[in-house]
């Protein structure tokens, strides 16, 4: 039943992300279109959740970063997917932040939504510098989903790609 809860929830927000960006396909004509924000929803509770999570992993404090997790995160990166919290803490969350600390990263675009007790986030990062002796210079984007369960905002989805 809650499975089902969260796929719904998902499958709503990723109807939701379909309409929104489409919406700028139906522009024709010589009209301009209007130039997005890039930072929406910044001072929102689920974006300061999203950015302490985000300076757990840099600082390599991992009992905060996980605290930051719902303990059935489903996290999907490249190839590989974890299905709980304590799975990704005893596998990639290490590597992660070990990553983290050793490139810079700036902020291109942060847009956060909440919907009731869920939320999305969406961003996208430019990290550059040098990780295990090779140069880094990508654009990574983030999708994350947080539900408040009533004990704060906790991150219950989150997809990663470069």
């Amino acid at each position: 039943m809650i499975l089902s809860k969260k796929i719904q929830t998902l499958a709503v927000i990723t109807l939701g992300m379909a309409l929104l960006s489409s919406a700028g396909a139906l522009a024709h004509g010589n009209e301009k279109p209007n130039t997005p924000a890039l930072f929406v929803g910044e001072n929102t509770a689920p974006a300061q959740a999203v950015k302490a999570f985000h300076q757990a992993l840099r600082s390599g404090d991992a009992a905060a970063a996980r605290a930051m997790l719902a303990d059935d995160v489903l996290i999907v990166e490249g190839n590989g997917v974890e299905r709980s919290a304590d799975e990704y803490a005893s596998h990639h969350m290490l590597a992660d932040m070990k990553f983290m600390a050793a490139v810079q990263s700036e902020t291109l675009e942060h847009k956060t939504k909440v919907l009731g007790n869920v939320a999305y986030s969406v961003s996208r990062t430019q990290l550059t510098g040098d990780y295990k002796d090779k140069p880094v210079d990508v654009v990574s984007k983030e999708t994350l989903v947080l539900v408040d369960k009533g004990d704060g905002w906790k991150i219950v989805h989150v997809h990663w790609s470069h």
